[in-house]
């Protein structure tokens, strides 16, 4: 051993070690407990990724969508913030891609903003019917076609009436005898004046004391000739019309009022709208009447403006379209909320309020009582507070997330279990529930799909129609149909889309009801009789 520690060789290298071990000794620390529970943790938690389109994917590793093919993204936990139980929570990428939008709530002073659509009429207080006071024969027409204008005094026909013939000798034979028969002279007279004949025409016939054939029929009215009833040669009789005749000057324009916008109008109410036929010109009147008796059929109610034409612009059948504005004083200081933001199912409306106090997009769906419609805006009377924040974009994305995963939502108030993917067992899942409900999804179809699991289908059918007004009554007579959540028709592509509770409606009883109201369907046709009464600018069919 002695020998063996001499070498030098051996003493550096036990040196070496020595110095080596020494040091791991005094400057080695053992990893803290904390970190390693931690690491262990992490690596023992397992990621759930989702769709930011479709939360209702549940996948254990990353992929695409099987719906919509997007990117999954881990689904973000609600790690220390404490959140409502019935609240729904949804990651930045899922607002921003399902373009959920929010507003702040605030009191207004409601206005109800009506449309209206209507015609250019004539005024029926100066329509005049040229009657023929004589009976003959029309020798000569001096007003020969419809649309003619035509002045008060101008001569109208020429006609020959054997009757006054034989009314003017008895004129000339008692004109000789007038001084002793003055009573006989007077009844000759006023036998020519009740054919209308002024007494400068008999004075005329007496001087002439020759028996005049042709008799001129004058105008009562200035105007514009709407109708010719007669032609050269035709026989008239005492009262017999010639033409009609009506005065543009000063005309009407009627609008239809459905009963639902009766208790915003009222006479002397202003009327703001435009023709048509004359794009650019604004016009404006005030309300003069309102019809007191709706129409049995289209249950509507004709409502009337004055408006003077002298320049002959406005020509009756020409169509308008009128706004109202009503202030709803009884309202006042009310809020008001945009009409996107609230969901209807069957009696109830909700909306969903962000949960104050974080900046994490947490929603909660509140009920809340809904007074009249502003256009596209909606009176609240009871369920929200001035400054609260609600959902105003995006609440059916919102909705659909909080049915997916349980929680309380429009059409379940009371929530429900979480659907998932098969082959992700979530806890407190069934997978015989989840296979029936992917089996309820209709991937296939062009036209009909689910908008969510578990209640609402949407679909889009093809509807007959031309014009907003059209429009207004498809869509009412869609929602009219218990079930129906919502309805919107396009009037470029002809197609409503409608989503409903396949519990309580169908496609069919929607078209159906639709069809009722004057419009075709792909499966059904509105009965003539009712097409027949819809506006003119709303027959569609050639």
């Amino acid at each position: 051993m002695k020998k063996i520690l001499s070498n030098k060789y051996v003493r550096f290298s036990l040196i070496l070690f020595g110095g080596i071990f020494l040091g791991w000794i005094f400057f080695h620390t053992s990893p803290k407990i904390e970190e390693k529970h931690d690491h262990a943790a992490e690596t023992a938690k397992a990621t759930i990724w989702t769709c930011a389109m479709h939360p209702q994917i549940r996948m254990p590793e990353p992929g695409k969508c099987p719906i919509c093919g997007m990117e999954l993204i881990p689904l973000k936990q609600s790690g220390g913030t404490a959140i409502d139980p019935d609240a729904i929570q949804m990651t930045k990428e899922a607002v921003q891609l399902a373009n959920v939008l929010t507003s702040i709530v605030s009191k207004q002073n409601p206005v109800k903003e009506l449309r209206l659509y209507g015609k250019v009429q004539a005024d029926e207080r100066l329509l005049q019917s040229q009657v023929s006071y004589l009976p003959g024969r029309i020798e000569k027409l001096n007003v020969n076609f419809t649309g003619e204008l035509v002045r008060k005094g101008q001569t109208l026909a020429v006609i020959y009436s054997p009757d006054l013939v034989t009314a003017q000798q008895e004129l000339f034979e008692t004109v000789t005898t007038k001084e002793s028969q003055p009573a006989l002279y007077e009844a000759s007279k006023d036998k020519l004046r009740q054919w209308k004949l002024t007494e400068k025409q008999i004075a005329t016939i007496e001087s002439i004391g020759k028996v005049k054939t042709d008799f001129e029929v004058f105008a009562n009215t200035t105007g514009i000739v709407s109708a010719r009833r007669v032609n050269t040669g035709d026989f008239v009789s005492p009262g017999s019309v010639l033409f009609d005749v009506a005065d543009l000057s000063h005309v009407w324009i009627m609008f239809d009022a459905y009963e639902s916008d009766l208790p915003y109008l009222s006479q002397g109410q202003k009327v703001t709208f435009n023709i048509q036929a004359l794009p650019g010109a604004d016009y404006s009147g005030n309300i003069t009447f309102i019809d007191p008796v709706l129409d049995a059929v289209t249950r509507i109610a004709r409502v009337r403006v004055e408006l003077n034409n002298q320049s002959g612009k406005l020509k009756p059948e020409m169509f308008a379209t009128g706004i109202v504005k009503a202030n709803l004083n009884e309202y006042k200081d009310k809020l008001i909320i945009p009409r996107s933001a609230v969901l209807w199912t069957g009696k109830r409306s909700v909306v969903y309020v962000k949960q104050t106090k974080t900046d994490e997009a947490i929603f909660k769906i509140r009920e809340i009582e809904l007074g009249p419609m502003l256009g596209n805006s909606y009176v609240v009377m009871s369920g929200l507070n001035d400054g609260e924040e609600i959902v105003t974009q995006g609440a059916f994305s919102v909705d659909a997330s909080a049915q997916l995963e349980g929680k309380s939502s429009m059409m379940n108030p009371s929530g429900g279990k979480v659907s998932s993917m098969p082959g992700m067992d979530m806890p407190g899942d069934s997978k015989t529930q989840n296979d029936k409900d992917m089996a309820g999804m209709d991937m296939g179809s062009s036209n009909t799909q689910q908008v969510t699991l578990s209640h609402l289908l949407s679909k889009t059918i093809k509807v007959s129609g031309n014009c907003d007004l059209c429009k207004e009554r498809i869509e009412k007579a869609a929602k009219s149909v218990k079930g129906v959540s919502s309805a919107v028709w396009d009037i470029n592509t002809k197609k409503i889309q409608v989503e409903f509770n396949p519990k309580e409606t169908n496609p069919d009883t929607i078209q159906k009801a639709i069809a009722k109201a004057g419009h075709d369907t792909e499966k059904f046709k509105a009965s003539d009789e009712v097409y027949r009464q819809l506006p003119e600018c709303c027959l569609y069919r050639k």
